[in-house]
C-alpha cells in the first residue's frame, strides 16, 4: 500500500505535534521548553503549508508560514534571553526550583 505525499507530511505533522506537547509536559528546564515549543510551531507551520497545498492556496500558506517563523524567532530570542538572566539571578533553570521562589 503506497501513502501520497499528503499523507506523509500529516503524519510529520502528527509526529512533531505530539513531540512538541510531550516536551511541554515533560520537561522541567526553560532551555528544553523552548526547543519544545519551536518543534510544536514548526509542525503548526507545516501543517500550514499542507493546508494550503490541499486547498491550491501555496502562496497564502506560504506567507502565513514566514510569519509564524518572524514571530516563533522572536518568542525563542525573547525566552532564551530570560532564561540567561534566570540563571543568572538565580542560578537554576529548574522550573520547579523557581516555582517554590518567593519575593
Amino acid at each position: 500500500m503506497e501513502m501520497s505525499i499528503p499523507g506523509v507530511i500529516l503524519i510529520a505533522v502528527l509526529v512533531l505535534l505530539a513531540v512538541g506537547f510531550y516536551g511541554l509536559m515533560a520537561v522541567f528546564n526553560l532551555i528544553k521548553v523552548i526547543i519544545a515549543l519551536q518543534i510544536l510551531a514548526k509542525g503548526a507551520m507545516l501543517a500550514l503549508i499542507l493546508a494550503g497545498t490541499v486547498t491550491g492556496q501555496v502562496n497564502l500558506a506560504q506567507s502565513i508560514a514566514l510569519t509564524v517563523i518572524v514571530a516563533d524567532t522572536i518568542v525563542a530570542v525573547v525566552g532564551l534571553a530570560l532564561a540567561v538572566q534566570i540563571r543568572r539571578r538565580f542560578g537554576t533553570l529548574s522550573i520547579k526550583a523557581l516555582s517554590t521562589l518567593r519575593r
